[in-house]
């Protein structure tokens, strides 16, 4: 136990131990960590101190040759002696302070120091910068200004010279352009007397305006002949042009007043002249803009003019093809209207059927009251033929769909009519049928008839007077009257096929009753089946007589069966 609690003891020491180690080891970098802080604080103070105001302010001592200059100067002195002797000073006081609390572990307080001085630093650095970059303004002004001015007189030269060279192209623009060139330069003079009594003050406002005054007649050397070309040649002679070209279509005959080229020429005249005046002032905003406006217009009357051209031999060649197809479809619909009441009376005629008829009578009527107009409008020249080739392009295709309804109501009638044909051609076909079914049964006597027989040639001859009836109606119901044809075909082809079928087994019943006659001497079954199938081909049972005599004469001939298929010996 005692060693246990020896053991025990020590662990605890150890612990302590290491814990006073690991508080006093924190404790430390904490130290350092702020003190590392402290010193980065004081470089900041000293950047800020060897801000080089006093050797800025040296090079102004030269220059002053002015009031002005001289207050300016004078105001930097007190803001570089506030900067040094208060806020250094201060950040000086405050660096002290943190240093105490720093050996007094206090670090709350250290931490507080710590953002008073970073912002105390930050004010005095950038009322330094602002005051040295003020001074350096004024200190570097002559270099400055004095390359600024060097490009603008290399740029005016370049100006002047280009003028000089193309000087005829300015027209009576060459007074005011010189007298513009002659203001530039006494402007650069101005910049040396200036520059002379070091007023940078008004150096700043002689530059700008050269800037300005060089740019502006950059513009107008540039410009000023491209827009006398465009507005005392180019832009004439279009309008001269499109004039000649105007009065001659005009002349042919071309609706051209939805232009408005003489009220637009006028106007055009007016901002020419308008242009002219704000060019004589060298004043060319939105000169050249208004000319190319002017210019695109001029050309586009170039293309319209052509579209007029072709629009009218469009017109021309559709026109002709319209109005033979409207000729011709008026004539197609008046005859079919006349004779109407003709069709009424021939045959039942759906509601619908008429209604499509009137309707397209109604949009005909429209289509040539509107093809009239069009038409006049023509002959008034009172409007372009591009307009009237829409116009008839829309007419057409309206005279096309009505075109289709009306094919619809005239295939409607036609199959009415060749449905009619069609019925009187099967009603012969049909009578023809019925004459070989009787012919047949006339040629071939056989014993008896059986009243099936009788009663399908009754049908057939009734469905036929019901043909015959229908047809004779007037108005005739188209689709009776093929109800009833179909009727009367099929009752006729089942009387036929009755016939050929009921003649072929009864000589089929003759050939095997002939064929079976060489057995009866030998066979007395045979014999007595063969007398049983002729009292059945007497009462008129020919599938049954065929039946007993194929059996029974196959009962002493195997093959007779396939010899009577194969030798057909019913035809």
């Amino acid at each position: 136990m005692e060693g246990l609690f020896l053991y025990t003891g020590s662990i605890i020491v150890v612990v302590l131990i290491m814990i006073i180690v690991i508080i006093h080891f924190v404790r430390k970098i904490k130290v350092k960590k702020v003190r590392n802080k402290a010193k980065d604080l004081e470089i900041d103070r000293n950047v800020v101190a060897s801000t080089p105001v006093l050797l800025e302010l040296s090079k102004v001592e030269p220059i002053i040759k002015n009031d002005k200059m001289e207050e300016k100067y004078n105001k930097w002195h007190e803001r570089f002696i506030d900067i040094k002797e208060k806020k250094l000073t201060l950040i000086d006081d405050m660096l002290i302070d943190l240093d105490v609390f720093i050996d007094k572990r206090d670090y709350k307080n250290c931490r507080i120091r710590i953002a008073k001085i970073e912002l105390e630093i930050y004010k005095a650095r950038e009322a330094a910068r602002h005051l040295l970059e003020e001074i350096k303004d004024i200190t570097l002004s002559e270099e400055k200004y004095r390359s600024i001015v060097i490009k603008l007189k290399t740029k005016y030269r370049g100006l002047r010279r280009e003028y000089e060279e193309h000087k005829s192209l300015y027209d009576d623009m060459q007074e005011a352009i010189e007298l513009q060139l002659d203001n530039i330069e006494r402007r650069f003079l101005d910049f040396e007397k200036v520059m002379e009594v070091n007023d940078y003050n008004e150096v700043v406002h002689i530059v700008k305006a050269l800037d300005t005054m060089i740019e502006h007649m950059e513009i107008i050397v540039n410009e000023v002949p491209d827009v006398l070309l465009m507005a005392r040649q180019i832009i004439p002679n279009r309008m001269k042009e499109i004039k000649n070209i105007y009065d001659d279509m005009v002349s042919h005959g071309y609706p051209l007043e939805y232009l408005n080229i003489e009220y637009n020429f006028e106007e055009s005249n007016k901002n020419i002249e308008s242009i002219l005046e704000k060019v004589k002032v060298l004043n060319l905003e939105g000169c050249m803009f208004d000319l190319k406006v002017m210019l695109e217009y001029f050309d586009s009357l170039f293309i319209d003019f052509e579209k007029e051209r072709l629009s009218r031999k469009v017109y021309e060649e559709v026109s002709r093809d319209f109005d033979r197809k409207i000729n011709k479809t008026n004539k197609l619909v008046n005859d079919v209207y006349e004779q109407l009441d003709d069709i009424k009376s021939m045959y039942d005629l759906e509601e619908e059927d008429l209604s499509i008829i009137h309707e397209v009578n109604k949009v005909l009527v429209v289509i040539n009251d509107d093809y009239r107009k069009l038409v006049a409008r023509v002959n008034n020249g009172s409007a372009p033929y591009s307009m009237l080739n829409e116009e008839l392009e829309g007419l057409s295709i309206r005279l096309d769909e009505m075109e289709d309804e009306f094919d619809k109501a005239l295939k409607s009638l036609g199959n009415m009519y060749d449905d009619e044909v069609r019925a009187r051609e099967q009603l012969e076909e049909i009578q023809t049928f019925l004459k070989q079914c009787k012919t047949k049964m006339r040629c071939y006597k056989l014993p008896v008839i059986t009243d099936d027989y009788f009663v399908q040639l009754n049908e057939a001859n009734e469905a036929i007077q019901e043909v015959v009836a229908e047809l004779e109606k007037k108005p005739i119901v188209i689709k009776t009257l093929n109800t009833r044809v179909d009727t009367a075909r099929d009752l006729v082809l089942k009387l036929y096929n009755t016939t050929n079928d009921m003649i072929k087994t009864a000589r089929l019943v003759e050939s095997s009753i002939v064929y079976g006659n060489r057995y009866r001497s030998y066979y007395e079954e045979v014999d007595r089946s063969l007398c049983d199938a002729e009292i059945q081909y007497f009462k008129g049972n020919y599938k049954k007589a065929l039946d007993i005599a194929v059996k029974c004469i196959s009962y002493v001939d195997e093959e007779f069966k396939s010899k009577l298929t194969t030798n057909n010996y019913g035809d």
